[in-house]
């Protein structure tokens, strides 16, 4: 069975920030699970008996080559997805970037990475980030 598509699946993101304030993200590959060529604000499946910011944490360094630190739940939403047949629940996080150079180390899976201002995001932003930029911007 398939999380997000037999089961309901649960993929937890983070929004990082930079000292400047600006926001990294990445767009999805060629070979991404889903919404291809969109940009997100990057996470990933929480794997069973993970907590949800080790989860968080563990995707950065495996995919970015990046330390975090997770702070404060951003949000929860239902990813749902109709024209992919997927559904997730999605914690978003906000987290500062601490160490290492965010440099691609899954290739199929993205194809470009930035930082950006919230005045300033690329598009087509996935789902799921559009949510997490509503929210993000209602708390501040």
């Amino acid at each position: 069975m398939k999380p997000g598509k037999d089961t309901i699946g649960v993929g937890v993101g983070a929004i990082v920030l930079n000292d400047r304030g600006e926001m990294f993200l990445a767009q999805r590959g060629p070979q991404a699970r889903n919404e291809r060529g969109c940009w997100e604000f990057p996470g990933g499946r929480v794997e069973f008996g993970e907590r949800l910011a080790d989860a968080i944490a563990r995707e950065f360094q495996e995919e970015y080559g990046m330390v975090i630190a997770v702070g404060e739940l951003l949000a929860v939403d239902d990813h749902i997805l109709p024209d992919e047949g997927q559904h997730w629940v999605s914690p978003t996080f906000i987290a500062r970037h601490v160490a290492g150079e965010p440099r691609i180390l899954e290739p199929e899976k993205c194809s470009t990475i930035g930082w950006f201002t919230l005045d300033t995001l690329p598009s087509p932003l996935s789902v799921i980030t559009q949510s997490n930029v509503a929210s993000y911007r209602a708390k501040k």
